[in-house]
């Protein structure tokens, strides 16, 4: 594994085409929006797909969906106890958890489990991720849906029971801008590689793949393109925001509604000595 030298920051263009990128269980998950109309995706929901890839990768991922779980156990507690077996020195224990799960060392955790024995882990990882916000406001649309099969017998000797009612919700079209960055001197301390790196670069590049649902039908979500900027330093050339920043996507028609990436303008801001690698999404 090489050690992992210069700064990383990244940009990814989303598109969301008739999906519901990220549903929110506080509004009977409707797509996520701010106040004034812009879609969301969070952190977290971003961080669940970049895992899922991990483990279809073939990588020991910790935070793992009960779907996809691969190794048996039932909590985070039985999984991390089945790899610590006990260990007592927070130091000792934070290594062990980066060297076993990529997750660990990319993200970092917590551990405080009631049959840790006291012991409680902070991690602090190197990949940074900010939640994904649409370049313009979205047009949410709700369809109404009934359930008509005999899921139950019904009452009083019925062969069925009566149809169900309920609501689907999905963005009409949008064009999510993600964000994230990765520490060196974070990196230094998880042990996270360039090799790990390489492994985001890809899942950021992939990160649609096998997560088709009723709400993502197979093809409504997509990666458009992906700058990845990997600096001259540790500490970096430019500051993140700066970077960022540099990618700039606006609408071509302000008053029309976008229905496609090809409504936006997307133009690179030249950053003297930092040419990000563009790639385009799977």
């Amino acid at each position: 594994m090489s050690k992992l030298m210069n700064k990383i920051d990244f940009v990814a263009l989303i598109a969301v085409d008739r999906a519901n990128a990220n549903g929110d269980p506080l509004n009977g998950n409707r797509p996520r929006t701010d106040y004034n109309g812009f879609g969301e995706m969070s952190d977290v929901c971003i961080k669940r797909k970049l895992r899922n890839r991990m483990q279809d990768l073939g990588h020991k991922v910790f935070v793992q969906s009960e779907d996809r779980c691969d190794d048996g156990f039932s909590s985070l507690s039985e999984r991390a106890t089945s790899v610590m077996k006990g260990e007592k020195n927070r130091n000792v224990y934070a290594k062990k958890a980066c060297e076993t799960w990529l997750d660990v060392r990319t993200f970092g955790q917590v551990f405080a489990f009631k049959d840790a024995k006291g012991v409680s882990v902070g991690v602090r990882g190197p990949v940074s991720v900010h939640q994904a916000v649409s370049v313009s406001p979205i047009e949410v649309e709700s369809l109404q849906i009934t359930k008509s099969v005999n899921g139950e017998k019904g009452e009083k000797g019925g062969n069925r029971t009566s149809d169900t009612m309920g609501m689907k919700h999905f963005v009409r079209f949008g064009l999510y801008l993600l964000k994230g960055s990765i520490n060196v001197q974070l990196a230094e301390k998880t042990g996270f590689s360039y090799e790990d790196a390489q492994v985001v670069k890809e899942c950021l590049r992939t990160l649609f793949e096998n997560d088709a649902s009723s709400a993502r039908p197979e093809g409504s979500m997509e990666v458009v393109k992906l700058y990845w900027f990997e600096h001259n330093s540790a500490a970096g050339q430019y500051s993140s925001a700066k970077v960022h920043r540099s990618v700039k996507v606006t609408q071509k028609d302000p008053m029309g509604m976008p229905t496609s990436a090809a409504d936006y303008e997307i133009t690179l801001q030249e950053l003297p000595g930092l040419t990000p690698e563009i790639i385009d999404g799977l």
